[in-house]
């Protein structure tokens, strides 16, 4: 387990992992009297700038909020769209991802979709598992309620079978369990498209987390913008429940 909100209560220059909620792609379609499904296409070339600043930047995990478990409650053609660009995604940047040293990961209930997705997603992680400059998470038909719940159900069959007592578990059992275990927790989330809420996305693991919110849409959330809600992050104190005089005293 990757826990980093005791690692030190400063500010730090580069979020270690940045977590996005891509929001804004519809509006974005209407504002352009555009199908829906134009707008999510036009949000793959914004991962593309994020996933080069992040690089750049020296940022170690980013996490995008892809579909959400309650997504599938979206028109049948919308849902069947993104599936098919999703699928096609896959197939198509696989390759530049691990030219790139990006390793991709894939977090959610994967139960729901396709076998033939299913199967690309399991295909794709395989090809980039040697990545080091970057894990790219893709969270798909991912909730954060769905995610805290698997992980207690898992605690709860080990204590059922005898494997642990029930009441020595911790916080950190849990957060072991979660289907973000083997990363740092996020410093950063960023929300695009003006709304101010995390939509049931990594409730656990956004307990530290700091926010951003852009009023722009997620299609037009492109490399300057990024960098200036890095260069936000960075001018923010740190403190995990710790006062402004006991951080300086540190220092």
């Amino acid at each position: 387990m990757n826990n980093n909100s005791s690692s030190g209560a400063q500010a730090a220059a580069v979020p270690r992992h940045v977590a996005i909620i891509m929001d804004g792609n519809n509006r974005w379609a209407r504002k352009r009297f555009l199908p829906g499904v134009a707008g999510h296409k036009a949000g793959v070339d914004a991962v593309k700038a994020m996933i080069e600043v992040c690089i750049e930047d020296g940022v170690e995990v980013l996490t995008l909020f892809a579909f959400s478990s309650e997504n599938w409650r979206r028109p049948e053609d919308e849902v069947g769209a993104l599936m098919e660009l999703f699928l096609g995604a896959l197939r198509r940047e696989v390759r530049k991802l691990r030219e790139n040293g990006v390793r991709l990961q894939i977090i959610g209930d994967r139960s729901r979709f396709a076998p033939e997705l299913q199967q690309a997603m399991t295909k794709a992680e395989e090809s980039t598992a040697a990545g080091r400059r970057l894990t790219l998470v893709v969270a798909a038909n991912y909730g954060g309620q769905w995610d805290v719940t698997q992980a207690v159900r898992q605690l709860a069959a080990e204590a059922a079978s005898g494997a642990r007592d029930a009441s020595s578990i911790t916080e950190q059992d849990i957060e072991a369990r979660l289907s973000t275990a083997n990363l740092p927790l996020p410093d950063l989330c960023i929300r695009t498209g003006g709304e101010k809420r995390i939509s049931n996305f990594l409730l656990w693991q956004f307990a530290y987390a700091e926010f951003y919110f852009s009023d722009l849409f997620w299609p037009d959330f492109k490399q300057d913008a990024l960098r200036e809600a890095l260069a936000d992050f960075s001018c923010r104190q740190r403190r995990f429940g710790k006062t402004s005089e006991q951080i300086a005293a540190e220092s």
